[in-house]
């Protein structure tokens, strides 16, 4: 089994080490613009050879993880060099731009379009962990113009790294991943922003910065380079997201100026079922 993984950070390197644990027999090809990334790679053991497109012809399964705006031109061309019997996985946080970018192309039947839901707030290939995709949702779409046996050979290997999967087709993932994902870090990196500015007159912010905050400006650490591709590719629903999200801030500081407490009670009350939403428990059974 030759496995070529095209971008060596944190997704990339993650797969790389299930993959070597549910399947020892493989053998795992990195590709990578920072020789940097391939060095660190190879010294974990993420990868046995740095390589490039013209392996691709040898390839049993290709895994791009890279920036979304690199996969549009990317995927057409990768999909060019590989087999007839290769299957093509990408990772990418957007899908309909993607989509719609090898639609036509002659070996569409190769590529299966994926977004695994998993990740940290770190980059690159140190920060790769075992079990990362581990009971993780992992949305695919527009399934159906996948070969069946490659459709069959990807459920497979998402099995083995036990993730759970999801069919959507691509505009509704876009639009759904818009509020529980693009808009979780954007908040993140505005919260992040307003205390940085705010600490240059107050010195002991960060002093009082308690778990709360820290966890909620976690996300502020991703990488710009990956997460403004995803803004642009997203942007309408992105720009959908952002006017709720704000009506609803703006509505929550008129509470203040009016002093409707028990309006402020009233909002956060209603917003604790987040919780059993997230534990997946039904409403009319909270």
């Amino acid at each position: 089994m030759n496995v070529f993984i095209i971008g060596i950070g944190l997704i990339g390197g993650s797969l790389a080490r299930d993959i070597r644990k549910y399947y020892p027999e493989a053998r795992l090809y990195g590709i990578d613009l920072d020789p940097a990334h391939l060095k660190v790679a190879l010294e974990l053991g993420l990868i046995d050879e740095a390589s490039d497109y013209d392996g691709l012809s040898d390839a049993d399964l290709v895994i791009l993880t890279i920036p979304v705006d690199a996969m549009v031109n990317e995927l057409p061309l990768v999909l060019e060099h590989v087999g007839e019997e290769t299957l093509v996985l990408d990772a990418g946080s957007t899908k309909a731009e993607i989509c719609q970018f090898v639609a036509d192309h002659p070996k569409r039947r190769n590529y299966l379009a994926c977004h695994p839901i998993a990740g940290t707030e770190f980059s690159g290939p140190s920060a790769a962990l075992e079990g990362l995709f581990d009971g993780k949702t992992n949305i695919i779409c527009e399934v159906e113009k996948t070969a069946f046996k490659l459709q069959e050979y990807g459920l497979e290997i998402f099995r083995k790294l036990g993730m759970r999967i999801r069919y959507m087709n691509p505009e509704a993932h876009d639009k759904h991943i818009a509020y529980v994902s693009h808009l979780s870090h954007i908040s993140s990196f505005m919260l992040g922003k307003t205390v940085i500015e705010k600490e240059k007159n107050e010195r002991d912010i960060f002093d009082m910065a308690g778990s709360g905050f820290e966890s909620t400006v976690r996300l502020a650490k991703s990488s710009p380079a990956m997460w403004t591709p995803i803004f642009e590719q997203n942007k309408v629903n992105v720009i959908e997201t952002l006017e709720e999200y704000i009506q609803n801030l703006q509505q929550f500081r008129q509470k203040l100026v009016d002093n409707d407490f028990q309006g402020i009670f009233k909002e956060m009350d209603d917003t604790n079922r987040i919780k059993a939403i997230l534990d997946g428990i039904p409403l009319n059974k909270k």
